[in-house]
């Protein structure tokens, strides 16, 4: 997996890269997001506790953090919380399997930024940091505006808006990681199984199925009534591009 060319690189005021702490006990997940994130160019640090986080936070002064809610020692809210009464207002996006309104509420009311409900897609996790750290003013885009564009179709990776022809669309969090995708490689083939690899999380069970299910969607969305960007490529996988 390699960082995609057509996303602007994000850095910090002083043009060093942005730091981001990755708070989980589960090891693996901390390993594949840290890959994520150092494929994005970032200074990526990682603490399997709370009390790890706080003290990590303190050495490594980051631009964001992702914030595992359950952990066996200091919960991440109560981490949250000893942060704040201390006077870091670093951009908080929490990171739990919970997945009620009240847990999101909470969350959001103890001072975090975002939520993201386990099972997620790294590429969801890196594009709501990147708006995170924007909104903060902690980052900035080096170059152009992280605008992906096929043909008359737009899509905005911090502000999640898609457009065609002008005429704004709106899509479930699904629909827009599996637009994103198609978008990052147009005029690539891409099979069904990269798609549930990128698009679903990384221990996703599912079916093929489930990808022809959502480009149907996105077809009804982004092809109706319009001359068609999606293609079915038969015994491949599927593409998008711009009419000739």
């Amino acid at each position: 997996m390699t960082a995609p060319s057509s996303v602007p690189a994000l850095r910090r005021p002083d043009g060093s890269p942005v730091r981001v702490l990755v708070v989980d006990d589960e090891q693996m997940l901390t390993d594949l997001l840290s890959m994520a994130l150092r494929m994005e160019g970032w200074d990526v640090r990682t603490a399997a506790s709370g009390f790890e986080a706080l003290q990590a936070a303190r050495d490594f002064e980051p631009d964001a953090l992702v914030l595992d809610i359950m952990m066996p020692d200091l919960d991440g809210m109560s981490v949250l919380q000893r942060l704040r009464h201390s006077g870091n207002d670093v951009p908080v996006l929490f990171l739990t399997a919970k997945d009620s309104v009240g847990d999101r509420v909470a969350g959001l009311t103890a001072g975090g930024d975002d939520y993201v409900t386990k099972p997620f897609s790294l590429e969801e996790v890196v594009a709501r940091l990147r708006g995170l750290m924007r909104r903060a003013g902690t980052a900035a885009v080096v170059g152009n505006e992280p605008i992906l564009r096929v043909g008359d179709l737009t899509l905005n990776e911090d502000s999640h808006e898609v457009e065609r022809d002008g005429e704004s669309i709106e899509l479930t969090a699904t629909e827009f990681e599996l637009l994103r995708y198609l978008m990052r490689n147009q005029r690539r083939v891409v099979s069904k199984a990269q798609i549930l690899d990128r698009v679903w999380n990384y221990d996703f069970g599912g079916r093929s199925s489930v990808v022809e299910l959502y480009i149907s969607y996105l077809r009804k969305k982004i092809d109706h009534g319009r001359e068609p960007l999606i293609h079915t490529v038969r015994g491949v996988g599927y593409m998008i591009k711009a009419p000739q």
